[in-house]
């Protein structure tokens, strides 16, 4: 006999998480975390956010190549461990270690990344990749 078990999550006092009140102790320094997946899940949807704006700004300027991944891969990392360990003032040994939290969600970070700087680098900087290239110009001579 299955059962079926209700989707809302709750916190280790039972009562219902709330969106916001998430939102509020993401923000806040040195919040009192109860649930260790609560933190992880803020980190990772965190992370997930960052890689793609990271992407948007990595189109927007002309980096190629192994210097925006080094580069991304830095910030990601550094941020997530400057904000777990300085910021909320978590205590590492508690999640495994500084490489478990700095790993959370990073693949995921890493793909989303890549996808959204291809499409705005290429988007933005089509014209000249072509004209570099020598393969053909936009412009119509009437």
């Amino acid at each position: 006999m299955t059962t079926r078990t209700n989707t809302i999550q709750h916190n280790a006092n039972g009562q219902k998480k709330s969106l916001k009140d998430i939102c509020n102790r993401a923000w806040t320094a040195k919040s009192e975390w109860l649930d260790k997946e609560e933190f992880l899940d803020v980190i990772y949807w965190s992370r997930q956010i960052f890689g793609i704006l990271l992407g948007v700004i990595w189109g927007f300027l002309p980096l190629k190549g192994f210097l925006g991944i080094v580069l991304f891969a830095a910030i990601s990392c550094g941020v997530v461990y400057l904000y777990a360990i300085n910021f909320q003032n978590i205590d590492e040994e508690l999640y495994g270690g500084a490489w478990e939290l700095v790993k959370e969600g990073f693949m995921t970070s890493f793909a989303g990344f890549l996808v959204t700087w291809i499409i705005f680098y290429t988007g933005l900087h089509y014209d000249a990749i072509m004209e570099s290239k020598g393969i053909y110009s936009l412009t119509l001579e009437v």
